[in-house]
């Protein structure tokens, strides 16, 4: 029986370490963002979670249902709408998701996102990139480059610890 409990265990930590090591990509979520390079770089991976951050009242997030609604900025058949101004959103499956504004003529502004997620065992690209950064004092609204996620880090850390404590206990 004791065999058991520590096959469970390290089940349970293998599981843990999976959710442990999703990334959580921060979204400025404004019109001075240039929302499409900030994606463009960027690979978002099934139990990855985008975190939109604006300001509550001025700005909302709809999740739209087609690319023809997203590039039309057709914001009145909205498949989800969200308006507190730190939402996040859980990436649940492969595939295309399309995210605007509800604040009349902000989508066509461009306050609009389209990601691509791919299967977790996806290839992967450079994301040192947390946020993306709106520019005051320029016309480029280009994202700056930030050092890599400290959360991932601790993430990756904190489920390799997890790993061996697992494999100590079985070994014992």
């Amino acid at each position: 029986m004791k065999a058991v409990y520590k096959i469970l265990l390290v089940i349970y930590l293998a599981l843990g370490a999976t959710e442990v090591l999703a990334t959580q990509h921060v979204v400025t979520w404004d019109v001075s963002t240039d929302l499409n390079s900030w994606a463009s770089g960027r690979t978002f991976k099934v139990g990855d979670q985008l975190v939109f951050k604006y300001m509550k009242g001025l700005h909302s997030l709809l999740e739209l249902s087609s690319e023809k609604e997203y590039k039309n900025c057709n914001i009145g058949n909205a498949a989800d709408s969200k308006n507190g101004g730190n939402d996040v959103v859980k990436l649940t499956k492969p595939g295309t998701r399309y995210f605007a504004c509800g604040t009349l003529g902000h989508c066509d502004q461009g306050m609009k996102l389209k990601i691509k997620t791919v299967a977790s065992n996806g290839s992967s690209q450079d994301s040192s990139q947390d946020s993306p950064s709106s520019s005051s004092t320029t016309t480029s609204n280009t994202p700056t480059s930030a050092a890599p996620s400290s959360r991932t880090f601790g993430a990756f850390a904190l489920a390799l610890a997890s790993y061996c404590i697992g494999l100590l206990y079985i070994l014992d």
